[in-house]
């Protein structure tokens, strides 16, 4: 005769199944690693599962193997969407997409295993089965469980039923995007899936592709003739910065004056270098974060306000401009220091030297959670590349290097450090400026102060290296990404960001001014329109 439990251990064992279930749902990332911490959150598929459950124990009583077995597999799929979904934007800088990861854990196993001896690569495998199982196993416990013990005395309790009820509206209003949820209700799974499955199903579609996606006419039509199209650039180089965080408010913020004093000291930098410079806003497609909206809207001349598009343009073979330079002959460059991990989306901007973290080999002290210092990236790239004086000896290149210093949480602040060689070396700032700059604490409450001194190192490193002797003719754009987070930008802020751009030739400069530019570093406050159409912009006089 079997042994019925106690009940002061099947009540122990219904709470464990039922804790076990949510926190497999609802745990969040241990930043910077792929471990993961307890969360207190209620998981959204949790409760689903909870309904039905409680709806087969209404109809049926017992709950079927099969359905346990169903239940159980497809549960544990849910735990490893979760599990990507939160450690990848930790580790990657950006939102689990599995059109471009699933293809790499292939390359990465393999990788991986020729560093090990075969037994070790039969050890991992076999853990990683046994993981899974025992993941399997425990998750089929919990459900079977929860149905077994807690469904009966669930549907016969008006107090448990009510709280189900009061869940539903909870997670409901979480699904409806209420910002009051969010201390309460995790980030569903089940979105993640859908989304990623949409796009897969759009990249097998050329008809909802072509709805998606507005068609690339303007590059499409100046790779007919690459040379023709950047033809007013006479083979200057080109150098596309997009700044990290530099956004509307340090023209609209209530310390705008003080703003106004770095923006002229820049101003300064820039003429006694030989340039001039035009200025203009743009509206970026995205505001606080997800830079990459604004680098591939700038590259593509497509507006990817919505993220989708974005995800969706990346299957694709759309042109760019660095296709455009490469086909008119230039060397393309992407310099990315906060990158320390592999991006397999660079294939699609076709870069033909990518240059991330890792190669810029910095010795110094890490600064803030980037490490390296934008001022230290930038000349290392100018020392691995050097641009002899002669424009004959290498081709024209253009360079995209997004800046990464003045993200947030605007701290710490990287001293600025004026001698080049001093910079290279393992020790490029004095011990004092060190310590003070990683012992200052960050004033969560009032970030503004620490923006600003970011904003005025971003200007001071800029400025001091336009102000030395530039070997070749050179076109700078320099552009925020995005406007900085709520904290700074205030609430109901624009998505404006400043454009610059810098040269030595006026009457290249002065065909800028001619599609709504303006002389200095004070345009109108009126945008020419989105981040997408700088390639029109900038096609519109290299074609003259």
């Amino acid at each position: 005769m079997k042994r019925t439990p106690a009940p002061s251990v099947r009540l122990l064992s219904v709470a464990a199944a039922l804790l076990l279930l949510n926190q497999a749902l609802a745990f969040s990332s241990w930043w910077p690693t792929p471990a993961i911490v307890p969360d207190h959150r209620l998981a959204p598929e949790f409760l689903w599962l909870w309904l039905i459950l409680l709806g087969i124990g209404f109809r049926r009583g017992t709950l079927p193997g099969r359905w346990l077995i169903a239940l159980s597999a497809f549960y544990v799929a849910l735990v490893l969407g979760r599990y990507l979904d939160v450690t990848a934007p930790s580790l990657f800088g950006r939102p689990i997409n599995l059109y471009w990861d699933v293809p790499q854990v292939p390359r990465f196993l393999w990788v991986a295993a020729q560093d090990l001896p075969l037994w070790a690569s039969v050890a991992a495998l076999s853990a990683t089965v046994l993981a899974l199982w025992a993941l399997y196993r425990m998750v089929r416990w919990a459900i079977a469980t929860t149905s077994r013990v807690a469904v009966p005395y669930a549907l016969q309790s008006r107090v448990i039923l009510t709280i189900t009820g009061a869940a539903v509206v909870l997670v409901t209003l979480n699904y409806a995007g209420v910002k009051a949820t969010w201390p309460l209700v995790s980030k569903p799974v089940i979105p993640t899936y859908v989304r990623q499955g949409k796009i897969f199903l759009t990249t097998l579609s050329p008809e909802r592709m072509a709805e998606v996606l507005p068609p690339s006419t303007l590059l499409d039509k100046a790779l007919a003739s690459p040379r023709q199209a950047l033809a007013g650039l006479r083979d200057r180089d080109v150098y596309l910065m997009p700044l990290e965080s530099y956004g509307a408010v340090t023209y609209d913020h209530a310390d705008a004056e003080a703003f106004r004093a770095l923006r002229a000291r820049f101003a300064a930098d820039i003429a006694a270098g030989g340039l001039h410079v035009v200025s203009a806003f743009l509206r970026a497609p995205t505001f606080g974060g997800a830079s990459d909206l604004s680098h591939l809207s700038m590259l593509s001349g497509i507006d990817l306000t919505d993220p989708l598009r974005h995800d969706l343009l990346l299957t694709t073979r759309r042109p760019t401009l660095i296709n455009l330079f490469k086909a008119a002959g230039y060397q393309t460059f992407g310099v990315y220091p906060a990158l320390f991990w592999e991006w397999p989306e660079r294939e699609y901007y076709g870069f033909e030297n990518f240059i991330d973290g890792p190669m810029l080999q910095y010795r110094g002290p890490p600064m803030g959670y980037w490490s390296i210092p934008d001022q230290y990236a930038f000349a290392r790239f100018e020392s691995m590349y050097s641009r002899p004086a002669h424009p004959g000896e290498v081709p024209p290149r253009f360079v995209f290097m997004p800046t990464i210093s003045t993200h947030f949480p605007f701290n710490p602040l990287p001293p600025f450090q004026p001698e080049r060689e001093r910079l290279l070396s393992s020790q490029p700032f004095a011990p004092d400026e060190v310590k003070a700059a990683l012992t200052e604490k960050i004033d969560w409450l009032d970030m503004a102060p620490a923006y600003r001194r970011m904003i005025d190192y971003q200007w001071r490193w800029i400025g001091d290296w336009l102000r030395r002797p530039q070997p070749r003719d050179t076109l700078f754009i320099l552009v925020g990404d995005h406007q900085p987070t709520a904290n700074i930008s205030g609430e109901g802020a624009s998505w404006d960001v400043p454009i610059h751009i810098l040269a030595n030739d006026p009457a290249l400069l002065a065909a800028f001014v001619s599609q709504g530019f303006t002389a200095g570093m004070e345009p109108p406050r009126q945008p020419l329109g989105g981040m997408h159409e700088l390639p029109a912009l900038l096609l519109g006089v290299t074609a003259r």
